[in-house]
This record gives structure tokens, sequence and C-alpha cells, in this order.
């Protein structure tokens, strides 16, 4: 049997297709964004590297100055809009299959992201948001201070042989027992 690792980043990719799926069921074509129909919601990849996430979103024909990337409690949304490129025409048959509308992506990052560290850029319609992954926390060894009128007893212990070092973990009067 193969072993596979288990990757919460891809757990959280299946969950948001899955929902954006049962909302598109649901309202039709695409979700209500505002009270106003959106039929478009653009394409996203979310991409593990060693010490940071990239998340790509494909936003062609979207102005910069049309795209929010914000971040709330550990919430990523990006939000934005892209508007129609078609003219009112009385006669003539023409037809439109491009989207276009407001949009809105969230993601939940991992606690401890530092906000200040998300870069976002785009370029040739690709958004591209990279988001630092946090700092594992480690735990820190807290050294342990002898007491004063505790080290008499200690020399006078290692006088009678009785002081040697207990093993890491153990206390001195287990190691003598």
């Amino acid at each position: 049997m193969a072993l596979v690792r288990w990757d919460p980043t891809r757990e959280l990719a299946t969950l948001q297709s899955e929902m954006n799926r049962l909302f598109d069921a649901f309202f039709g074509e695409g979700a209500s964004v505002n009270g106003e129909r959106s039929r478009w919601l653009p394409a996203m990849d979310l991409v593990e590297r060693d010490n940071d996430y990239v998340l790509r979103v494909d936003l062609p024909g979207v102005k910069p100055e049309d795209v929010k990337v914000e971040l709330e409690d550990d919430v990523l949304t990006i939000s934005g809009e892209r508007r129609a490129e078609h003219e009112e025409r009385n006669e003539g048959a023409y037809r439109l299959e491009r989207g276009y509308g407001r949009f809105v992506r969230s993601l939940t990052l991992p606690e401890g992201v530092d906000a200040s560290k998300i870069a976002a850029r785009l370029e040739n319609g690709v958004l591209e948001v990279t988001v630092p992954k946090p700092e594992e926390r480690k735990p820190q060894r807290i050294a342990i201070d002898v007491a004063q009128g505790s080290s008499a007893a200690s020399e006078a212990a290692q006088a009678k042989g009785e002081g040697a070092a207990a093993p890491e973990g153990q206390p001195a009067a287990a190691q003598a027992a």
C-alpha cells in the first residue's frame, strides 16, 4: 500500500471547488455579489513551495484598479470586476460567451501569517499573490536556577559521591534510588 502525504492545502482547495460548484448549481450561472448576478468566476490555483504559498488567479481583461486583495482575520479575499465590452446593437445577431461581472474569492490562511509580507502582482492577466508561510513555533528550553540554600547540600552530596548528574528528564533523587 502506498503512503500518501496529507496536504491540508489540497483539502482546502477541494472544499473550495465543491462549495463553488454547490453555489453555481443553486444560483444558476454564478452567485450573487451585492445583489447583482455574476456570470464569471475566475479560475484560481494554489501552489505550496518551501517557504510560501502562491495563489494565481486568471483575470484577463481586468485592470489593476478593478481588483482588491485584502486580509482580515486570516481570510485572504480577492475581489473585483470585469466589465462588459460589448455595444448595443439594434439589428443583426451576435454572440457573447465571455463572462463578466463582479467576483469574490476567499481563502482561509494558516494562523500566524505576517500580512506585511504578502505580495501581489498582476501581469499578463494573471494575479499572483505570494503568502509567506508562518514561522513554526518551537518550544524554548528554560534554564532552572539553583536556590542559594541548596548549594551547600549539593556540595556535601558530591563529597559523598552521591552527586552524579541525573539523566536528562529525571530528578537526582530518582537516580540515587
